[in-house]
């Protein structure tokens, strides 16, 4: 494999010296420098997307094909006239005809750049003529300089035998524009493009002609034509590129790269050390704990073999991520503490800061390992720690750490329920410092928090707006897993509507390459076992729900999402409610709560737990003991301006006003709550409403004299009760539609008519009945 040339690099260096040589006219002077500085400076890729066929594409490994993709659609400056790019371009490369005329082409390639003040005037004793004025030259110190300059150094340096085998690939390569050079400038001879075996027919005949080209070739028309257009330099360069898309997009490599690359790999003599770290990157996506951990040592032994401590580091710091990701958390948290003290010893700032932005988050996510160490005071106050991060990493330029710091201190302060304003004031911080510095990475987190305050201030419209301009605009420069995350948001918004079916199209919709990974793969399920799990609860099909939750709680330990544990505990709860297992339902509840404020957890999942636990106090039949309980999660959302989470508080303190016979107070209540309840689109808090305005209405007309007021009231019921029953329709829950037919039955019953009242028994009936079926 050769070190750095390649027929491509030479194709480039052709197309340098057209640029040079003033053929490239002023409008297609843009495209034609973007293509060469794609390939120097593969940097430059970042902006593109990272699609599956950009990837597939092999952007660093370039054909004939792709120059004459960008060259033919441009005429040329100069010549004859009909003359493409594409037609100045071949002429060039089909001028080396021989290995001699290869070196001379490397020879002349000094003449493309500028010379200095000395040079020329040695040039002018000798009497050779300064370069032409309408001819470019090449500063040394560009990037088309340096290009130049490194490929002369390099082909200088080759063997006689390494310069045959680029010669070689170099002919094989050209030779699919042959029959095009052949149209544009009449027949070409047996041997075009080759004037050693054209001249050599003649003296030694066309039998032993063929002979040679077959021992020197090895015959142009095989299908082996990447056979030498891969070097060590196109290596590295695509190690590069595929750990900065591992890291930057979160997913494993493709399993066609992973092929193709190494195939590629397998012709190199030396493995790059980078490899290693490719292998790490693969086998922790995949969840091979052995595998990765071996190559992260071996990625390190080789890198760190002559380098003392100076990056050891971050060796440290990527052993105590990839710890922290397979639940070893206490090791984790002693090689973060010595990646602290290491990158202390060595000035490395941005390690440092990093690794004390990783401790926060973890000490946020499991405070019970945090407390069993000594850092525990590392970071001092929490809000004191996340101010000394973000000025830290204000000094150091850490961009990133910047605005990951000002959506920490948002998170927390809508974990404690703080000031909106306040919350607001540090999104908008972030988001002014995203799109000043152009940090695309960092726009999945800042969306995510926007459509989470949107969601507690209760427009739900909003939040999923917030989702979908992401998924839209923003998901091609992000981490897949902020792209799962705000697509289960967006999924569980639908299945609060109902939409169940829409909902699973919506995860089933991502990218299968990125699912290939291991944590992403388990988040995914977990969501769509969540989405199955509430379907079949509101069908009531127990026993299927049952195996469900079993299988959810298994998988829902101590490293699992915080935010897909307490949806899975509520889910449970909802179930032991559901098999009138009530003890067991309030156990749950009780264990819930007391270890958030072991924790100190979100202030919204608390609130949410209180209005459970006065719901559950009225399922068994006492709701006045729930009266402090739900009056407490009402006071909590109003000062905390948790929206959603108020109404369903105050749809439990109406029902508890209405077991009190307090019937008027409670109607109040909820038709003042009612039109901004809606506005959250939330099926179920809606239908409890309704449900519950029934029951006041169904008081105040057993409490009114007058039959006209009684008539009323009762027909407001039944409207109500239609409402209810269309909210429990579209989320398929069996058991609410069947007390909604129970209820208008009752009244139908009681103002006399009695064949209606029989028809919504008999719908009842028919609801009980294919609840019995679906289970």
């Amino acid at each position: 494999m050769a070190r750095y040339l390649t027929p491509s690099k030479i194709g480039l260096l052709a197309l340098v010296e057209l640029y040079t040589d003033a053929i490239v006219p002023t409008s297609s002077t843009i495209p034609i420098l973007s293509f060469v500085l794609n390939q120097l400076l593969p940097n430059n890729l970042k902006s593109q997307h990272n699609d599956m066929a950009a990837l597939q594409s092999l952007p660093f490994l370039i054909d004939l094909k792709a120059f004459e993709t960008v060259l033919a659609p441009h005429p040329a400056a100069s010549g004859l006239p009909g003359r493409s790019l594409w037609d100045h371009f071949l002429k060039k490369i089909w001028d080396i005809d021989s290995l001699d005329a290869l070196h001379v082409f490397f020879a002349r390639r000094p003449n493309l750049l500028a010379k200095s003040r000395d040079e020329l005037k040695k040039d002018g004793e000798m009497g050779i003529p300064p370069p032409s004025e309408d001819m470019i030259m090449l500063s040394r110190t560009s990037p088309f300089g340096s290009f130049v300059r490194r490929s002369k150094v390099e082909f200088e340096r080759l063997r006689f035998s390494d310069a045959l085998a680029l010669w070689t690939a170099f002919t094989k390569w050209r030779q699919g524009s042959k029959a095009y050079w052949s149209r544009r400038n009449g027949a070409l001879g047996r041997w075009a493009g080759d004037s050693v075996l054209a001249q050599g027919e003649e003296e030694w005949g066309m039998e032993a002609t063929e002979m040679l080209e077959l021992v020197v070739f090895g015959g142009l028309d095989l299908e082996d034509t990447d056979e030498g257009c891969v070097s060590s330099d196109d290596i590295e360069k695509l190690l590069e590129f595929q750990v900065e898309q591992m890291q930057k997009i979160g997913s494993r490599i493709p399993t066609e790269i992973k092929d193709k690359f190494k195939g590629i790999l397998d012709e190199s003599i030396m493995v790059p050390s980078l490899s290693h770290y490719l292998n790490f990157l693969d086998a922790w996506r995949s969840g091979d704990y052995p595998t990765s951990f071996d190559n992260l040592h071996r990625y390190f032994d080789y890198t760190m073999q002559n380098r003392d401590r100076l990056f050891y580091q971050y060796a440290l710091m990527n052993l105590a991520v990839l710890q922290a990701d397979f639940g070893c958390y206490d090791e984790a948290v002693a090689a973060m503490l010595e990646t602290i003290s290491t990158a202390r010893e060595n000035k490395d700032n941005p390690c440092l800061n990093f690794a004390l932005n990783w401790m926060y988050h973890f000490g946020k996510a499991h405070p019970n390992i945090i407390k069993g160490t000594d850092s525990t005071n590392m970071l001092g106050i929490e809000r004191e720690g996340l101010a000394f991060l973000r000025i830290k990493a204000k000094e150091t330029g850490m961009w990133t750490l910047w605005s990951s710091s000002l959506l920490s201190e948002a998170k927390l302060g809508m974990s404690n329920g703080e000031s909106v304003a306040t919350i607001f004031e540090n999104l908008l911080k972030s988001s002014h410092l995203i799109v000043d510095k152009n940090i695309k990475s960092m726009m999945g987190p800042q969306v995510a928090m926007y459509s989470a305050l949107w969601a507690r201030l209760g427009v739900t419209q909003l939040s999923r707006q917030y989702g979908d301009v992401f998924l839209s605009c923003h998901a091609r420069y992000a981490l897949f897993d902020d792209t799962l995350r705000l697509t289960g948001r967006i999924a569980h918004l639908l299945a609060e509507k109902g939409h169940y079916d829409h909902a699973m199209e919506k995860l089933e919709s991502l990218d299968e390459n990125a699912l290939r990974s291991w944590k992403v793969n388990q988040y995914w399920l977990k969501y769509r076992g969540i989405l199955r799990l509430k379907r079949d609860l509101h069908r009531n099909d127990l026993d299927g729900a049952g195996q469900l939750l079993s299988q959810l709680l298994q998988s829902n330990g101590p490293d699992s999402d915080s935010d897909l544990s307490f949806e899975i505990n509520t889910l449970h709860i909802d179930y032991l409610i559901r098999r009138t297992d009530y003890g067991r339902a309030m156990a749950r509840i009780e264990h819930l709560a007391s270890s958030m404020k072991e924790d100190g957890d979100d202030i919204n999942l608390r609130i949410k737990l209180l209005t459970m636990k006065a719901l559950l106090q009225d399922k068994c039949g006492r709701p006045q003991k729930g009266f402090s309980v739900a009056v407490r999660a009402a006071s909590i959302a109003w000062r905390a301006r948790l929206i959603p989470a108020l109404w369903g508080a105050m749809a439990v303190l109406a029902n508890i006003l209405a077991s009190l016979s307090e019937f008027k107070a409670s109607a109040q209540i909820l038709n003042s709550v009612l039109p901004r309840a809606l506005e959250c689109e939330n099926c179920s808090l809606n239908a409890q409403l309704f449900s519950f305005l029934v029951n006041a209405y169904m008081g105040m007309a057993g409490q009114a004299k007058d039959s006209l007021k009684r008539k009323e009231n009762l027909t407001k019921c039944l409207d109500f009760i239609d409402r209810a029953f269309n909210e429990y329709s579209a989320l398929e829950d069996i058991k609410g539609q069947c007390e909604m037919m129970a209820k208008k039955a009752t009244i139908m019953r009681v103002v006399g008519e009695k064949v209606l009242a029989n028809d919504y028994a008999s719908a009842y009936l028919a609801l009980k009945k294919e609840s019995t079926l679906v289970v």
